[in-house]
């Protein structure tokens, strides 16, 4: 197999796993960041554009792992090498909208938070 499959492999993972927020935040009729907010990237774009977002991602990740490269879910190599290039993509993100949800630093945002109000029984 040709080199350029990797990399078609490394690429298509990074695109499922893009689309995955955006179409999930979409369906579930919530905004969520896209490259066509205002500020890109951070702020929030409607539902409906996240799920043709996320579409659009899942598009290209297939012309990626079916088209450019010939992925087979049987092989091991390719599955790591998509697989890392998922995990990695996800770390990325985590790490980059964490710094918007305080999910970068949970502790300090649950010590300043207040209590919710119990419910009686």
């Amino acid at each position: 197999m040709a080199w350029y499959h990797y990399v078609s492999f490394l690429l298509g993972g990074a695109f499922l796993t893009n689309a995955v927020p955006h179409f999930v935040s979409g369906m579930m009729g919530r905004p969520f960041p896209t490259p066509f907010a205002k500020p890109p990237g951070e702020g929030l774009s409607s539902s409906t554009v996240n799920v043709l977002w996320g579409a659009f991602n899942i598009a290209i990740a297939y012309v990626l792992l079916c088209q450019v490269g010939a992925f087979d879910l049987r092989n091991v190599s390719h599955v790591v090498v998509v697989g890392i290039a998922g995990v990695v993509g996800s770390l990325v993100a985590a790490r980059g909208f964490g710094r918007f949800h305080g999910g970068n630093n949970p502790t300090a945002r649950r010590a300043g938070a207040k209590e919710p109000p119990h419910a009686s029984p």
